[in-house]
């Protein structure tokens, strides 16, 4: 499988193991604290059953989607079949990029994509079924239009250029390829905007307004794009132009 992904790339790795490694001894720069400890070795260990989980319902409030409502709307939005080649961005330990592996099976290639070796590490020990590769999530080397889809969850707000992910994305993505995102969403209401910003500004987090990414993946040619918003995040999802 590291095979197949490695003819996708637009570069040569610095190193094939366990995951494919493209960024060797750099590290890309953190933008706060978030950011800084998702590269420890403890978050990986309980990211996934109670880091993002605990996290993410503080941010989605009460009433927001569960994880498995996240999944669904990646499901929902992506209509994955066999065969298809599919991204996960900042995939942390695999969780999504593990559902796609098994949608698209065999004939397909979901890859997991993150910039710390301890969330992949512990991401490959979880499951050898995707391919996992070392790299920048902004700008992933990978060929234009070679993926089906692309998805980003709980990770957008904490890179240094966003709007350039968003252009990577775009352009890695075969003509109606789709994209997913989960990402923060301040809300409208002041004084709650301001303390929205002050929130995202002490964690290192961007503070998105509603609506800001939807305009962003139009602005990139775009279409279907489907929003729902819950406490300061917001599930976005479109599919590229023909």
């Amino acid at each position: 499988m590291n095979a197949r992904l490695i003819d996708l790339l637009t570069a040569e790795p610095v190193h094939v193991g366990d995951y494919v490694d493209m960024l060797g001894d750099v590290d890309e720069p953190t933008t706060g604290l978030a950011h800084r400890l998702m590269r420890t070795n403890f978050v990986p260990r309980i990211y996934e059953r109670y880091w993002r989980p605990v996290l993410g319902r503080v941010a989605k409030g009460l009433n927001g989607p569960s994880m498995a409502d996240e999944h669904r709307f990646v499901q929902e939005n992506f209509a994955l079949r066999k065969g298809d080649f599919v991204l996960d961005v900042a995939c942390g330990t695999g969780g999504f990029t593990r559902q796609f592996a098994r949608v698209v099976g065999p004939e397909g290639l979901a890859i997991g994509l993150d910039s710390s070796t301890t969330m992949l590490t512990h991401a490959v020990a979880l499951d050898s079924a995707p391919v996992y590769l070392r790299a920048d999530a902004v700008r992933p080397p990978l060929r234009d239009e070679s993926l089906d889809a692309v998805c980003c969850f709980a990770a957008l707000h904490m890179f240094a250029e966003p709007m350039a992910a968003l252009d990577s994305f775009a352009r890695i993505l075969k003509p109606g390829g789709r994209v997913a995102l989960f990402t923060s969403g301040r809300r409208t209401w002041e004084p709650m905007r301001t303390v929205d910003t002050l929130l995202g500004q002490a964690s290192g987090q961007r503070m998105f307004d509603r609506g800001q990414i939807a305009e962003a993946l139009r602005a990139r040619g775009f279409t279907a794009v489907v929003e729902r918003y819950a406490g300061v995040t917001q599930l976005v999802a479109a599919r590229k132009g023909e």
